[in-house]
Order: C-alpha cells, then structure tokens, then sequence
C-alpha cells in the first residue's frame, strides 16, 4: 500500500477503530507508542490566525465527529485552494470525486467539533491529469469555492527561486492529521517546526520502489535529521509554509517521524502555472 497521507473513508474502516486511516501500518518501521506525542513533533496553533489553513470535509464519508475533516489545503486566492491530488482518489474517498456532493472546505475553525469559522461548498474541482500514482509526481489539485473567503484569508504560492526552497530553511507543516502514527487524532490545528532538506538527501531516502520515487523538479522534501516532527496521515494536502509562502503540499512518506525519512511535499512552484490557469 502506497504511504498517502490521507484518511480512510469511515464506512471502509469501522472495523478497525484504533487504527482509523492508517495508510501507514503497511510500512516497514515501527511508529512510536500511541502515548508518544512527539513522533510528529506538533504543537496547537490557532486556525483563526491562520486562516490560509484549511480543512478538506465530508460528512457523509468521513462522519460528523470532526466535520468529516480528511485532508487539508491552502488557500490560495479568494475562492481557489490547493491540495493534493490524492485526496480526492477513489482510494481515498472510497469512491469516485464525482459522487461526493458534500465536499466543503473549513477556515480558521479552531475546534472541528464546532460549527466556528467558515465552512465553504466546492463548487469545482480540477485534478492533475498528469499525477503519477506510482511515482507521487504532479500530486496536485484545484478546488474552486462557491463563494470567496473573508479578505486578508490568503497565502501567497513560492515562485521557482524562492529562498524558502533553500536547503536549512525553517519551515512549517499544518494539519488536523494523525499525531501519534496509530490514528490519534485531535481537533485542533497543529504546526511542526521542519527544515528544508536537500534534493539529494531526499533522493537517498527515497530511490524508486513501491513507495513512490523522489523527483526534484516536482516534489521537495522537509523534516529533522534525527525524525520525531512530521506530517501524518490526515494531513495531505496541508501546506508546508517557508518565508510567508507556501512552498509544499504534504504528500507522501514513509512512517510519521522517522529517522531517514523525511517527509515528501508537492513542489508548489513547479505547479503554480497550472494552479492560476485553473484558478476562478
């Protein structure tokens, strides 16, 4: 099973409740005790100071607990996210995107038992044609709101050259994901300090195989040489933040903090052309 970073539609895994989407028990490595809280390293954030955070919700496939929230996004322009293509597979959904009538997309809610914040109907949705589900490249899609955000809710996207993509540089990975590598999951918003990895360091940890193969010129990685702070399951889509731009798309990985193996995001970069040609 490829390490998505995405959950499981509820009706697909009711039967297995203490690992609720874990796309990862498959992988070699052993995650960290459901008691240890630092194998992704986060820490709460307030979703109404980051409003460019958002949540990717159905309720209808994922329950009301947490306002079917199952990955994340940014916002990128008024009516116009950005999340990863995977999100919206069949594998994911547990069927096709077209028959998801409930899709909405949540803005600075800082508790997703609540009904705070915005919560936004996807009017459209464009997904890269060319995503490769066996390499992970081109894992891109665009959401098109029914109506804007509030102003001042964007983020803007990394060009080509932007000195977040600097090996070292200190970034940030948002999400509502998983936090312990065993399905636990909390209904705040949660920030992990990362850093910028070289390309070669991510070739290294990610040569062609059954996870996925690590391209330069579409993905980037990010992570801490000795592991511990990570994106996890639940948390695809969500940005990764480096300088006040989003710079990644959490993905795809193998495990949730481990040592040797960083965390793989879509290079946002390489994707803004198609963003903005898709954009409303």
């Amino acid at each position: 099973m490829r390490p998505l970073r995405a959950l499981q539609p509820q009706s697909l895994i009711s039967a297995l409740p203490v690992l609720l989407g874990v796309l990862f028990a498959l992988l070699p490595g052993s995650p960290a005790s459901a008691g240890d809280r630092v194998v992704v390293g986060g820490r709460p954030v307030d979703a109404a100071k980051h409003p460019w955070v958002v949540a990717l919700a159905s309720r209808d496939r994922f329950g009301t607990e947490r306002s079917g929230q199952f990955c994340g996004g940014a916002l990128v322009g008024a009516r116009t996210v950005i999340t990863a293509a995977h999100c919206l597979s069949r594998e994911v959904l547990g069927v096709d995107h077209g028959r998801v009538d409930d899709l909405h997309v949540i803005s600075g809610r800082n508790d997703l038992r609540k009904a705070t914040g915005h919560e936004v109907k996807v009017r459209k949705k464009w997904i890269n044609p060319a995503y490769d589900t066996g390499t992970n490249s081109g894992d891109v899609a665009v959401l098109t709101l029914d109506k804007p955000m509030p102003a001042g809710s964007t983020i803007p996207m990394a060009g080509r050259h932007d000195k977040g993509y600097k090996p070292g540089a200190a970034a940030e990975v948002y999400g509502w994901g998983d936090i312990s590598g065993y399905g636990d999951y909390e209904p705040r918003l949660r920030a992990a300090d990362v850093d910028m990895l070289e390309d070669s360091a991510c070739g290294r940890a990610y040569p062609k195989g059954s996870e996925g193969a690590f391209d330069k010129d579409s993905m980037v990685c990010a992570g801490v040489r000795e592991g511990g702070r990570d994106a996890c399951q639940g948390d695809s889509g969500g940005p990764l933040v480096a300088h006040g731009r989003v710079v990644g798309l959490v993905s795809w990985g193998a495990g949730c903090g481990e040592e040797g193996r960083p965390g793989v995001y879509t290079r946002v970069s390489a994707m803004a052309d198609l963003v903005r040609e898709h954009s409303a």
